[in-house]
């Protein structure tokens, strides 16, 4: 199991991956705020731990099983977004909002969530419902 470390740098990997074909460490560095020296040892270790390939000089690919848990993290991060928007978290606030829980909720905590979206989707008036009830408590506030 990735640390939430590795998670980060598996997720940005994928999506650099899935959006320009590779993924250079500068662009891993620039995405995650580190420096490229900090990128290079953790490709290092996910080279270990096979979520991917790395050579020196040439790049890196995700391995099957970097690949598949780059896929989970992205929905994961995706899911969380979605919910937020829609529960009515400033839209401003929900990427740093999502960064600071998505390590800390279990996948069954993931899949929960995930059918409250569904459920509110298939109903608008489910929607319709929440914001009366969050218009109602702003206003006691």
């Amino acid at each position: 199991m990735p640390t939430p470390s590795m998670e980060d740098y598996i997720e940005q990997i994928y999506l650099l991956i899935d959006q320009k074909g590779y993924a250079r460490a500068s662009d891993i560095a620039e995405r995650l705020s580190v420096h490229p020296s900090s990128v290079t040892k953790m490709v290092k270790k996910l080279d270990e731990k096979d979520y991917l390939h790395y050579e020196k000089y040439r790049g890196l690919v995700l391995t099957d099983k970097g690949n598949k848990i780059g896929k989970r993290l992205v929905y994961r991060h995706e899911l969380l977004e979605q919910f937020l928007e829609l529960i009515g978290v400033e839209e401003s606030n929900v990427y740093e909002e999502v960064e600071g829980i998505e390590h800390h909720l279990s996948w069954d905590s993931i899949f929960r969530i995930g059918d409250l979206v569904e459920y509110f989707q298939e109903d608008p008036d489910r929607l319709k419902q929440l914001e009366a009830i969050q218009s109602r408590n702003n206003n006691k506030e």
